[in-house]
């Protein structure tokens, strides 16, 4: 077996140790030899700090697997066989300010959608596009697996403005929604797949099937009877929705959708979080001093239970799952974003849609859904026009445009506002957004 080289760059997350536990799990199938953790200077603390207990666990395991700390990102890459993704432009103080500035505005702000999702796009999009063309001169044959947020429009940026194919995006909703609907019917995660339309963080799980059978409306039943079952998320409390609405809709909302279809419920609950200096950046700011304080304890050698805490718990499990079934070609179904190419075939040919895919050795192979039904076309057309106005302002600098991407956005509430909100964001994260100093 090919021994496999893999590339962390954000490697100082608070997640990192939930990915190496991944690694660990699966060496005898996915033999990891090495595993670069690569940060930049500002996080050499949280790099050292997570790089360690790293070492621990591996050791503890008792593996073959060396553990490389690097501030070097080419050095880095040279020859990797896959490259993950999982990195925060401007850090969690960043993640603050996207929050924090809509809201003070009356405008919902987080962290993936609206003016937030914006913004993090806007300082992460030219990172990315960096980090894909040292890969062209470096790595040209390794898969990109992107988590960072938000991941649908940073894999869609790649694909648009690179000739980089080999690129993934990589969500933990679709597989939290798929063990909920596990749970629901009593079964293993295992038997359950699901028919997703839509695009990152506005995606419907329009069926769902047990050993290829759909049991769809057993799952709708449950959630009609049922007012108070919900999908909720770690990082915001998900109301559920009415039987009316969801039997109407004959499809399943993910958690996100909750910020468009309870709008006002969200925005009010985000005014008193941000009065009590409580919105989410601000409490996982707090949540993360307290890992990195747990992973410096030099007898913790295994991922701590706290880390289940943050709102992207459990990803490892989907991203090393979908690096196994590449490298090993199993060709089981995942769900991922990736290039429409028809797919979805009224969505634009070169979008990206978080689809469910046979992954094969070749990479994900999209499972053709068809049209849009109506029900969800038109809330998933907005989104993605929003997303590729958003992309091209990332690329370009054109405040304009950004402001008229903002205005798109069913969470604006009037395009003036738009204008304060973009400006004052552009003010606020100007040393992370060079192509907008024009």
């Amino acid at each position: 077996m090919k021994k496999l080289k893999i590339v962390t760059i954000g490697g100082g997350s608070s997640y990192t140790p939930e990915l190496v536990e991944g690694f660990i799990n699966r060496h005898k199938d996915l033999p990891v030899s090495e595993l670069w953790l690569v940060d930049v200077e500002s996080g050499r603390e949280k790099l050292e700090i997570v790089g360690n207990l790293a070492k621990r666990m591996v050791d503890e395991a008792g593996i073959d697997m060396q553990i490389h700390l690097s501030l070097d990102r080419r050095a880095a890459l040279l020859d990797a066989d896959f490259v993950t993704t999982q990195m925060r432009v401007g850090q969690l103080k960043a993640r603050i300010l996207d929050e924090r500035i809509p809201i003070s505005h009356g405008m919902i702000g987080q962290e993936t959608n609206g003016a937030g999702g914006m913004f993090k796009a806007f300082r992460t999009i030219p990172v990315i596009l960096d980090i894909v063309k040292d890969m062209e001169e470096l790595c040209p044959e390794a898969w990109l697996i992107n988590f960072t947020n938000p991941a649908g429009m940073v894999t869609e940026a790649v694909l648009r403005y690179t000739n980089f194919e080999r690129v993934i995006g990589l969500c933990n909703v679709p597989f939290d929604m798929k063990h909920s609907f596990a749970s629901i019917l009593d079964v293993a995660p295992e038997e359950i797949t699901m028919e997703l339309s839509g695009v990152n963080h506005h995606v419907f799980v329009t069926d769902v099937f047990h050993k290829g059978k759909t049991v769809m409306s057993t799952i709708l039943d449950k959630y009609v009877s049922d007012s108070e079952e919900t999908l909720a998320m770690k990082n915001f409390d998900a109301l559920s929705y009415s039987p009316d609405f969801l039997r109407g809709l004959g499809a399943i909302p993910c958690p996100y959708h909750n910020y468009y279809y309870f709008t006002q419920e969200q925005l009010a609950k985000n005014l008193k979080e941000f009065e009590a200096g409580t919105v989410r950046g601000e409490v996982v700011a707090k949540l993360e001093a307290e890992l990195f304080e747990l992973y410096k304890d030099q007898d913790l050698k295994v991922k701590p239970k706290q880390l289940e805490q943050r709102g992207g718990a459990h990803y490892s499990d989907a991203a090393c799952s979908l690096i196994d079934s590449i490298y090993n070609d199993r060709k089981d179904i995942q769900y991922v974003n990736v290039r429409n190419n028809g797919a979805v075939s009224n969505l634009p040919l070169n979008s990206a849609v978080e689809i469910a895919c046979v992954i094969t050795g070749n990479g994900p192979q999209p499972i053709t859904v068809g049209p849009l039904n109506p029900k969800i076309n038109g809330t998933i057309q907005t989104i993605k026009s929003f997303e590729q106005m958003t992309i091209e302002a990332a690329v370009t600098g054109n405040v304009d445009l950004a402001i008229t991407a903002l205005s798109s956005n069913p969470l604006c509430p009037s395009d003036r506002l738009a204008g304060i909100v973009v400006r004052e964001l552009l003010e606020a994260h100007r040393d992370y957004l060079p192509q907008f100093k024009r």
